[in-house]
């Protein structure tokens, strides 16, 4: 599996994005929001996700590009969505920034969903209901810094939090619930270690 492009923009349009890695040129599939910034740019790196499309006359291979990790998570819960196809989904993240696009998901915001181009109220209450818990237990939106109760939930150290999860993912744990968890351990203990928060994390998940 590709995890990412690292090389030269040799081409770009606000729809495809031309990398050349090692004299190979990659096409890969983009978003407004990775357009814009990747746009001026002589050296990109680019995180992908790769479609593997078979059963029809002609099987197709293609790969979509993200400037930023939380950009292809956010594609990736979007396409698991019934109705939300590779298409759609790259038209949500052009017409709203991930974190814009996170913040209307986590705050049930269907109107602002509804406005992108192709998403009916009924697809629109879908993502809302699909996408809301995983969003928030991903780690996603605290990683783009959005606000998922009108509270205001306490940050919690990044650092300890990815490596915690990590570490727990590499145990065989889910990483969605195992997020939430460690998330919600930090919130409580704001300062305790990372193989403090593995040990205690074991010992709530289920």
């Amino acid at each position: 599996m590709i995890e990412y492009i690292k090389g030269e923009l040799a081409d770009l349009t606000p729809a495809v994005a031309v990398v050349e890695a090692a004299g190979v040129g990659y096409a890969l599939n983009i978003s407004l929001t990775t357009y814009s910034a990747i746009q001026g740019k002589q050296q990109v790196k680019l995180f992908v996700h790769e479609s593997l499309v078979t059963g029809g006359r002609d099987d197709s291979f293609t790969l979509f590009g993200f400037q930023s990790k939380q950009e292809r998570a956010l594609y990736r819960l979007l396409i698991t969505v019934s109705g939300v196809g590779a298409n759609t989904a790259r038209m949500m993240l052009s017409s709203m920034t991930p974190a814009e696009l996170c913040n209307a998901i986590a705050m049930g915001d269907e109107r602002m969903i509804k406005s992108v181009k192709g998403i009916g109220l009924k697809t629109a209450q879908r993502i809302i209901v699909d996408l809301k818990d995983k969003i928030i237990a991903s780690g996603i939106a605290d990683e783009l810094h959005v606000s998922t109760q009108s509270g205001g939930a306490p940050s919690v150290n990044a650092a300890v939090k990815d490596e915690a999860v990590g570490a727990l993912t590499m145990l065989g744990f889910s990483p969605a619930p195992t997020a939430k968890v460690v998330t919600a351990i930090l919130q409580e203990q704001p300062d305790m270690a990372v193989e403090m928060v593995v040990k205690e994390a074991l010992k709530r998940i289920k």
